[in-house]
C-alpha cells in the first residue's frame, strides 16, 4: 500500500512541475528565451537583496538582544540608586550628629545618645554598603576631576601641589558609577615671596 501512494504521489508530483523542452543532444541544454534569462537575473537580484534584508535584520535584532540583556542587568544592579541618593544626606547628617555629639561634655545623657546615634549610624551604613554603596576615597589622594569636586584651593608646602588638602563632603558610588564626587579642598603651592 506504501508503495502505491509513494508512486502516485510522483505522479503528482511530476504533472505538477512544467515540462522543459527536450534537448537534441542529452549533454546539451535546452537554450533559454531572453525573456526568461531577464526574468530569472531580476528574480535572483531580488533574492540577493532579500537576502542581505535578512542578515541585516538578524544582525539588528542580535544587537537588541545583546541591549536589552545589558539594560535589564543595569536596571538590576543600579536600580536602588534614586533611593540611595536620597539616603545620602541622612548619612551625612549622622556624620555631623556624631561629630557634635562627640564634642560635648561628656554626662550620661549625651553619651547615651550618642551610642544611640552611632548605632543607627553604623546600621544605616551597613545596609547602604550591602546595596553597593561605596565611600570615594579622597584625603591624601590626587585630585581627579572624574572623582573630586574642588570647591576651594589652599596654598601650603606640606602637600605637592594638586593633592587633596582635606575632603570637606564625602563622595559616594553605587558599584562603579559615581553617585556624589567628594567635595575637597586642594592644595596648591606658595606664591613666591616677593619681599626678599
Amino acid at each position: 500500500m506504501k508503495k502505491t501512494s509513494s508512486a502516485t504521489e510522483k505522479a503528482k508530483l511530476q504533472a505538477a512541475i512544467p515540462a522543459l523542452p527536450e534537448a537534441s543532444d542529452p549533454g546539451e541544454a535546452a537554450p533559454a528565451a531572453p525573456e526568461d534569462v531577464e526574468d530569472l537575473k531580476t528574480r535572483a537580484a531580488k533574492a540577493d537583496e532579500h537576502w542581505n534584508r535578512l542578515l541585516r535584520t538578524t544582525a539588528d535584532f542580535d544587537n537588541f538582544k545583546k541591549r536589552a540583556a545589558r539594560e535589564k542587568q543595569d536596571a538590576v544592579r543600579y536600580g536602588n540608586e534614586t533611593l540611595i541618593q536620597k539616603l545620602l544626606p541622612i548619612l551625612d547628617n549622622f556624620d555631623m550628629a556624631l561629630a557634635a555629639a562627640q564634642t560635648s561634655p561628656a554626662d550620661p545623657s549625651s553619651q547615651s545618645v550618642q551610642t544611640g546615634i552611632a548605632m543607627i549610624h553604623q546600621q544605616l551604613r551597613n545596609i547602604l554598603l550591602e546595596a553597593g554603596l561605596e565611600e570615594v576615597e579622597a584625603s591624601g589622594q590626587k585630585f581627579d576631576p572624574n572623582w573630586h569636586e574642588a570647591v576651594s584651593q589652599q596654598e601650603t608646602a606640606e602637600i605637592p601641589e594638586g593633592q587633596v588638602l582635606h575632603q570637606v563632603r564625602k563622595g559616594y558610588k553605587l558599584r562603579d558609577r559615581l553617585l556624589r564626587p567628594a567635595s575637597v579642598v586642594v592644595a596648591k603651592a606658595p606664591a613666591p615671596d616677593s619681599s626678599q
